[in-house]
């Protein structure tokens, strides 16, 4: 199974604030993180 490094986005401003290692079978991962941009946790989803 290979890896890949990818962004975290903010979905309320966009900033990418995470970076995550994922599998590339994977399907769309979204978690609720801490936005320093927007000052609150929001959902985060991988970018490409």
């Amino acid at each position: 199974m290979v890896q890949t490094k990818m962004a975290l986005a903010c979905s309320v401003c966009g900033a990418r604030n995470y970076h995550v290692s994922v599998s590339k079978q994977s399907h769309r991962l979204a978690l609720h993180k801490y936005c320093k941009h927007c000052g609150k946790s929001t959902l985060h989803r991988v970018t490409r």
